[in-house]
């Protein structure tokens, strides 16, 4: 097939052919990382920039490292020290950076949404590298890459999201892809951490651990984010762990070969035990490294998509 997409802006709207070709292509790329010289000209001449309004390390150096190693220059913004500061708005920064002929911006915003706004609005790239609460389709590329490497295969696998749901971009984007290639998806975590009517996904809800465990291939342990409990309803971090914490002693109930990833940072000895983030099922390093060449990959598809083509932006 042929990439069409101006821009990367969620997994829910991806097609199977379209999730498959990224897989694929990022397969291609991992071999270029294998390589004593891990770089290829396939973006030589075209500039990547990384639009950070929020935190980051894994996913702003994932991206840069993968724009490097496909040769393109690269630009790093972060808002804090911006003209964001002064009042700028999203919109206009986007226009400005597009007027200093950037190809690719590489957005990272609180709002859900936004990368799917500025995309509406320039002709450059626009890939979205976490929105809100929204999606974060890379690092659900990523983890999906590194689960078929492990396993062999994304169909009839049965996958265990655990921790923090209802805000987690993550988990939605690993919702709408494990869904759309086959996987049966089991979200477990406490109620109030569950947003009301995500069954309709096709997704298994509960809030027993052990049974989540007992019948998963694979478990994605998400970050539990207590800087979003403004009611203070949530657990305290002891009594989470208590309850939902991944411990070599409830690994024991699981299959022997289950297959542990977390999207980062860890909080270890509130999601998991370092026994377990450290141990032989963990595959949160391989995640680290397959994210560059999928993110090689994504880079390298948007930028054969025809500027301008806003119908195919989301």
């Amino acid at each position: 097939m042929r990439w069409k997409r101006k821009d990367l802006l969620d997994l829910e709207s991806l097609s199977l052919q379209e999730l498959e070709y990224i897989l694929t292509t990022a397969a291609s790329f991992k071999e270029v990382t294998g390589r004593q010289i891990k770089k290829v000209p396939a973006l030589r001449g075209k500039t990547v920039v990384n639009l950070f309004y929020e935190p980051s390390t894994r996913t702003r150096v994932s991206f840069e490292v993968a724009a490097k190693r496909l040769s393109a220059d690269v630009i790093n913004i972060a808002a804090e020290v911006s003209s964001v500061k002064k009042g700028e708005t999203l919109i206009d920064t986007g226009k400005n950076i597009e007027a200093l002929k950037a190809d690719i911006i590489v957005v990272r915003h609180s709002a859900s949404g936004a990368a799917a706004m500025l995309a509406r609005h320039l002709k450059a790239n626009v890939i979205n590298a976490g929105d809100g609460w929204h999606e974060h389709p890379t690092q659900a590329l990523l983890d999906i890459f590194t689960l078929r490497e492990k396993l062999g295969r994304i169909e009839g696998l049965k996958v265990s999201i655990i921790g923090d749901i209802a805000h987690s971009r993550v988990a939605r984007s690993n919702i709408w892809g494990l869904t759309k290639m086959g996987a049966k998806v089991t979200l477990c975590a406490p109620l109030m951490l569950i947003p009301p009517g995500i069954e309709e996904t096709g997704v298994k809800v509960t809030d027993d651990l052990d049974q989540a465990l007992s019948e998963a291939d694979a478990i994605n342990v998400l970050r539990m984010q207590f800087e979003r409990d403004e009611a203070g309803a949530f657990p305290k971090a002891w009594e989470y762990f208590k309850t939902f914490g991944i411990t070599e002693e409830r690994l024991q109930k699981a299959k022997k070969d289950i297959v542990v990833m977390h999207p980062g940072p860890i909080n270890r000895g509130i999601e998991m035990s370092s026994e377990v983030a450290d141990g032989v099922n963990s595959v949160i390093l391989e995640q680290v490294t397959n994210g560059i060449a999928v993110r090689m990959a994504v880079l390298f598809l948007v930028a054969q998509a025809k500027n301008g083509k806003k119908a195919n932006s989301n």
